[in-house]
């Protein structure tokens, strides 16, 4: 239950004198661990403030503290981390409940697909359970290069590079193959692992306005002269908001300004296009329109890692000087069979994807009959629900919890505060009954907080 407060108070600003207290709190404990280490310090040696030897002052941990300090006053429990049972789909089990599920990327329902399954013990039987060194040194294997040529297939281009981490994937690409000469151009809403693959590059980093390809070619037409290498970054579809690029244009602004295109189709590979083959089949675009094609395996893929795809010389770069190729052990073998299998039945039951896009156009069309702000989110997978409040979201959470619906809150500052929201991946296991039901108990808890 919420803290009770003095009377008349709003539940608004009873949540922000809380804030501000934890806040007080957190200022007063860093002054008081440096007062401490001084008082404690060696006469004539060098005094170093407390926080800095020691984990439980460091200022990320004192953040995670307030946040949770905060949610326990307000009788908000930890929505993180939950421990589910089995099998995380359109349903899942956590605490031995059934929960309807919106906290999965499993789009196409092939994490726990019987076939893809018996691929993956199949790998292990035969390669083991792990290839114990980076592919360079310990030697390929045929299910890593089968997956690659598959994935180069289907975007049309010569070839494609396996990672075992998506995040790795973005960090090492362009943390690689681009350098403080440089310069990096991307939405402003990109992912973390693009940013700290820029920041790893040392290039020059400049932003653009959400899907504004008129920001971008002012941005290039004014710095482009001014570096070697230049660098575009999108998502194909953005795991925040739901939205997408107009890709033509941005490749026109590519060949424009003579730069390198990345795109990277997390959430858009086996979502969009009419078989599912993402951003580029939506729009009718050849493969080798877009220079670097980024995607993960986790996702529609029913596995786990990261891949690039792109022409030869690219691939064979990283495949030799990539740090997070060359120096990490290579992908195991049943990961890159499960891989393997869900392309092959996403290519062989295109229907999957036709069912995911019809239950998110069904979820987005009841949410906007109900009232309910989906943001700019077009349906495709990823949709979100505007709270405009970190703490709204985190008891909406907890509420619709209560009544066997699982979705996580996206907290500031993930978001921004007036921005924080309900997100909901959409299965193509869901169902219209489910969905429903969702939306029903989503308007009820907003309009019981």
């Amino acid at each position: 239950m919420p803290r009770k407060g003095p009377p008349g108070l709003s539940a608004q600003i009873k949540d922000k004198l809380i804030q501000q207290a934890l806040e007080r709190r957190l200022r007063q404990a860093e002054q008081g661990s440096s007062a401490e280490a001084l008082i404690h310090a060696t006469p004539g040696a060098v005094t170093i403030p407390e926080q800095h030897y020691r984990f439980h002052l460091h200022p990320g941990y004192q953040q995670i503290r307030i946040i949770n300090d905060g949610a326990a006053r307000l009788g908000i429990s930890n929505p993180f981390f939950k421990l589910h049972e089995g099998i995380a789909g359109a349903t899942t089990q956590i605490g031995g409940r059934e929960y309807i599920n919106y906290a999965s990327y499993n789009y196409l329902g092939l994490s726990g697909h019987a076939e893809i399954a018996e691929a993956a013990k199949a790998a292990i039987d035969r390669y083991g359970t792990s290839v114990s060194a980076s592919r360079l040194v310990s030697g390929e294997r045929p299910i890593h290069r089968e997956l690659e040529q598959s994935i180069a297939n289907v975007y049309g281009v010569d070839d494609a590079i396996v990672l075992v981490s998506g995040h790795a994937t973005n960090v090492t690409a362009i943390g690689h193959l681009f350098g403080p000469k440089d310069l990096i151009l991307h939405d402003e809403l990109i992912h973390n692992s693009v940013l700290q693959g820029i920041a790893l590059s040392g290039a020059k980093r400049l932003p653009f306005a959400h899907n504004d390809w008129s920001a971008l070619d002012a941005i290039l037409a004014d710095q482009r002269h001014h570096f070697e290498r230049a660098l575009v970054v999108l998502e194909g579809i953005y795991s925040m908001d739901g939205d997408y690029p107009y890709l033509p244009r941005f490749i026109e602004i590519k060949h424009k300004h003579k730069a390198f295109l990345m795109v990277d189709e997390a959430h858009s590979f086996g979502v969009m296009g009419k078989t599912g083959l993402g951003i580029r089949e939506h729009f009718g675009r050849e493969g080798r329109d877009v220079d670097i094609w980024m995607g993960t395996l986790s996702k529609a893929l029913a596995g786990c890692g990261g891949y690039l795809a792109g022409e030869r010389a690219l691939v064979e770069h990283l495949k030799f000087l990539a740090p997070g190729f060359l120096y990490s052990v290579g992908m195991p073998p049943a990961v890159a069979a499960a891989s393997l299998g869900a392309l092959k039945t996403l290519q062989r039951e295109p229907e999957r994807v036709a069912t995911l896009q019809e239950r998110g156009r069904f979820f987005l069309e009841q949410a906007r009959a109900a009232g309910i702000d989906t943001g700019a989110s077009t349906g495709l997978a990823i949709i979100p629900v505007i709270t405009g409040s970190s703490i709204r979201a985190a008891r909406v959470s907890a509420a619709l919890f209560e009544r066997g619906i699982n979705v996580q809150p996206i907290l500031y500052p993930a978001v921004p505060e007036k921005s924080a929201r309900l997100r909901f991946f959409i299965s193509c296991q869901h169902t219209e009954a489910q969905i429903k039901r969702t939306i029903q108990a989503v308007a009820e808890e907003f309009e019981r907080f």
